[in-house]
């Protein structure tokens, strides 16, 4: 039985549905939780600075502590919600990688059973993760995957 989930989620609809579904079977299986989610680096392709450029770290370091706040938010909510229902929970915001990337990681890190995802996610400045990042963790996985509609 599956007793170490990570369920990676954005905040949208389909990563609260994988958030419930982790829950579920958590409490099935008397396992615990991770619930992750990732940043992506910030790109301006506006240089750093020098004849001709922009020097945008100030903006970098603005949009990647946005960033940090709204994955802490984001994080907080999922542990309150899992630790109510009676579940352990550990909470983890990857910065500066992509969703599949910190996904994949993370279950070899931390030797989970299931990996536990909705099947898209945010698009543009909102996103955090998933979307096509799906189709990656599926393909490159070592441990199952549930995807969640």
């Amino acid at each position: 039985m599956f007793q170490k989930l990570l369920v990676a989620t954005d905040g949208s609809e389909l990563g609260t549905k994988a958030l419930d579904k982790a829950i579920e079977l958590a409490r099935l299986s008397g396992g615990s939780i991770i619930v992750l989610t990732a940043t992506d680096p910030v790109a301006t392709g506006i240089g750093a600075g020098g004849f001709g450029t922009i020097n945008a770290g100030s903006i970098v370091s603005r949009l990647e502590d946005a960033y940090a706040e709204g994955a802490k938010t984001l994080l907080d909510q999922a542990r309150a919600k899992v630790e109510a229902a009676g579940i352990d929970a550990t909470t983890l915001h990857v910065p500066r990688q992509s969703g599949a990337d910190a996904i994949i990681a993370t279950a070899a890190d931390r030797d989970v059973d299931l990996i536990i995802m909705g099947s898209h996610g945010r698009r543009g400045i909102g996103r955090l993760l998933l979307g096509s990042q799906a189709a990656e963790v599926l393909a490159h996985s070592k441990v199952p995957v549930l995807i969640v509609k």
